[in-house]
Parts: C-alpha cells; sequence; structure tokens
C-alpha cells in the first residue's frame, strides 16, 4: 500500500511540475519559414552544340570552375580568320601603307571574336552545388538558352512573417535561433537581414487560417556561417524563436 502511495504522490508531483512549468514557463512560439538559397542560372550566349557538360545535379563546384564547353565550330573558324587578319594588317600598319582607321575596325574585329570565343566555356561565377542540369551533350542550344542552375547552400536564409507587435522590437542584424524539427530541434544561429518596410497578408503557405488572416511583416533570416556541414537544404521548414 505504501509503494502505492508513494507512485501515486510521484505522479501527482510530475503532474503538477508540468502543470507549472505550462502555466509559468510557457515555450516560446516558433515562427516556421521555408528554407532557400540565393540561385544562378547559367545560359548559352550563342548558338551552338554542347560538346560536354562536367558536373552533375548535386555536385560542388568552385568559382571560375569549367562546367559547360561547347563546339562553336562557326566561333573558331571566325576567331581564326580575325586572327589572321589582325597579324596580316599588324604588318601592313608597320610598314606604313594602312591607316590608323582601318586598323582600329581590325583590331576590334579581333577582340569581338575572341570575346565569342570565351563564351565557348561556361565557367562557374560561385563556389555552390549545381541544383539542376537541363541539357546533355550533343543538343543544339540558342542565346539564353539555360544550361545549370547553381546554389551556394551555406548561404541559405528563409522568411518569417511576424505580427507588428512583436516585429516592432525586431532589428537588422539581430541574432535570432531556427530549430529544424527533422534532427529533434537541433538549434542553428541566424541573423536578420531585413525587414519589410510594408505589412502583408500571411502567405497562403502559412498553415492555419487563423495565421492566415493576420496583418505580418517579412523578416529574412540568415543561416550562414551557421550551415557549414550543409544540413540546412533550400525547402526545409525551419521554424524561429524570438528573443524574450
Amino acid at each position: 500500500m505504501s509503494r502505492k502511495i508513494v507512485a501515486l504522490a510521484a505522479v501527482v508531483a510530475a503532474a503538477a511540475a508540468a502543470a507549472v512549468k505550462l502555466v509559468f514557463f510557457p515555450a516560446p512560439f516558433l515562427y516556421a519559414g521555408t528554407l532557400e538559397a540565393t540561385k544562378v542560372d547559367l545560359s548559352a550566349r550563342l548558338s551552338s552544340t554542347i560538346a560536354a557538360v562536367i558536373p552533375q545535379e548535386g555536385d560542388p563546384v568552385t568559382k571560375d570552375e569549367s562546367l559547360v564547353r561547347l563546339t562553336c565550330d562557326e566561333t573558331k573558324v571566325a576567331a581564326d580568320l580575325a586572327d589572321v587578319n589582325f597579324r596580316r594588317a599588324t604588318r601592313l600598319f608597320k610598314a606604313g601603307t594602312l591607316s590608323p582607321d582601318a586598323m582600329d575596325q581590325v583590331n576590334n574585329r579581333k577582340e569581338d571574336s575572341d570575346v565569342r570565343l570565351g563564351w565557348c566555356e561556361v565557367r562557374s561565377p560561385i563556389d555552390g552545388t549545381v541544383l539542376n542540369r537541363y541539357h546533355e551533350p550533343g543538343e543544339l542550344v540558342g542565346p539564353g538558352t539555360k544550361l545549370l542552375t547553381l546554389a551556394n547552400i551555406k548561404d541559405i536564409w528563409a522568411y518569417i512573417y511576424v505580427p507588428q507587435p512583436d516585429v516592432s522590437r525586431l532589428h537588422p542584424g539581430e541574432t535570432l535561433t531556427g530549430y529544424l524539427p527533422e534532427l529533434g530541434m537541433e538549434p542553428f544561429q541566424g541573423k536578420i537581414l531585413k525587414i519589410n518596410d510594408e505589412a502583408e497578408f500571411t502567405p497562403k503557405n502559412v498553415q492555419t487560417r487563423a495565421e492566415r488572416q493576420r496583418l505580418v511583416f517579412g523578416v529574412k533570416v540568415s543561416f550562414l556561417g551557421a550551415n557549414e556541414r550543409e544540413i540546412l537544404k533550400p525547402g526545409m521548414t525551419i521554424e524561429v524563436a524570438l528573443p524574450k
């Protein structure tokens, strides 16, 4: 009997402690946001057949790394012709039989052909990861055709939507903590990049109708520096706590 009384007392004490914690120390409200990374689309600048697409989706790339090579047959012929004409014009100019204006025109054509020849190799403008690969070797592409999409996964951010009474105590540069539900609420330190100047209705992807009907301010929170292990991915939901 005494054991039952002790066990019952322990249960009652635990329930009382939980009630006290719930009433006097409530869990902070968390604002959910969808993680995003700044994406960079790489496109062809001239018409050509693709010779090689080096990286696969998910591969890391470094700045200035060669990612796509185009055959550029016509461009290479034009560049060779411009180079021959430039060398010939240089000899004539030194001999005094070619005017400066004519020499400038030949030089401009050579510079233009050299620039176009450089477009035959598409290089990465950033250190990042290949998100999408749109075409394969042998395909014909034209100017503006999207070839790859890159993103710097480490430089990742999310928008949370905060009502006016709470947003008034936030400021750019302030540190916030984000939690990843999939990893047992593992914390990630973030920093407020900007607070939108105008209020808006909560976006439709917020789950509850009550939340969608409120006027809120978008707050952009960056997790740059907290994602060195690249745990955070675009499309994940992160939950952010405001300072007390």
